[in-house]
């Protein structure tokens, strides 16, 4: 079935999101953030990466919208940019969005999703721009859209990170909301080609912001403004990642890998405040 090229500018239905501290805790936690004021109710700081998580009903309708097959779906890129620093650790929130673009990758197609949430009372909280990539309905003769940037200096990494993820981070991580069943199911996992449920992309990217935010920001969630990612390859649950990082003035340059050298994560930047 080809995709719904009329979709694009769609603006999908608001999505409301509540969370409290131990939605926090348990999503800090699906990241790999152990320390006390991760975890801990009486010291706790959300991370910004936790951004990802209250528009997730928005990117549920965008497939509807757009006519995705779920098995062609893959993540292809995201972006945050956190608007006010210190995001409190219970809300009531808001979720906006509207499908912004449908590019041509020849391959397959890419469709962007961009995503503003606020406080019930009208707070600006944070943004996020979603690229889905669907293989196969590409070649409709539209625009192939950005190319890729932040890419790493000619240059030795300034700070190399190395995180290990647990056999069950999977586990850990679906409970923020990400069921797909790719991540847990491994009759599922083979039908998506693998040969074991897949860590989720988001539960990588969260890991990865970690190792830039311990590296560059003294581990303080309130100095990130804003970091995208491209997501290259899938990381398995019990693999380490090793993050690599080049300091651009105030942009870090982050790429990321699997210790069998695979390349999970490229072209990615965070901003500091």
């Amino acid at each position: 079935m080809a995709i719904n090229l009329d979709a694009k500018g769609k603006e999908l239905e608001p999505v409301e999101f509540e969370w409290n501290w131990k939605d926090v805790a348990l999503y800090n936690t699906g990241i790999g953030a152990y320390e006390l004021e991760f975890t801990y109710e009486s010291k706790l700081k959300v991370f910004p990466t936790f951004a990802v998580v209250p528009p997730a009903g928005v990117i549920a309708q965008s497939f509807g919208a757009v006519g995705a097959n779920l098995m062609t779906l893959l993540h292809g890129e995201q972006r945050i940019e956190i608007i006010k620093p210190e995001l409190p650790v219970d809300a009531k929130t808001i979720t906006s969005a509207k499908i912004a673009d449908i590019w041509d990758k020849g391959k397959g197609a890419v469709y962007t999703v961009e995503t503003m949430t606020k406080t019930q009372e009208g707070e600006a909280l944070f943004k996020n721009v979603f690229s889905m990539f669907l293989r196969g309905e590409g070649g409709f003769g539209g625009e192939k859209g950005p190319e890729a940037k932040n890419f790493p200096p000619d240059r030795d990494p300034d700070e190399v990170l190395e995180d290990q993820t647990y056999p069950i981070q999977n586990l850990i991580y679906r409970l923020s909301g990400d069921v797909n069943p790719l991540h847990i199911d491994p009759d599922f996992a083979k039908m998506g080609g693998f040969d074991r449920p897949i860590l989720h992309g988001l539960c990588t990217f969260g890991y990865v912001c970690r190792a830039a935010v311990k590296a560059f920001m003294d581990n303080d969630p309130a100095k990130l403004k804003s970091y995208e990612v491209r997501f290259r390859n899938v990381v398995f649950p019990g693999q380490k990642i090793i993050t690599r990082m080049w300091k651009e003035d105030k942009k870090i340059i982050i790429s990321a890998e699997t210790e069998d050298e695979r390349n999970v994560i490229a072209n990615a930047a965070a901003e500091m405040r």
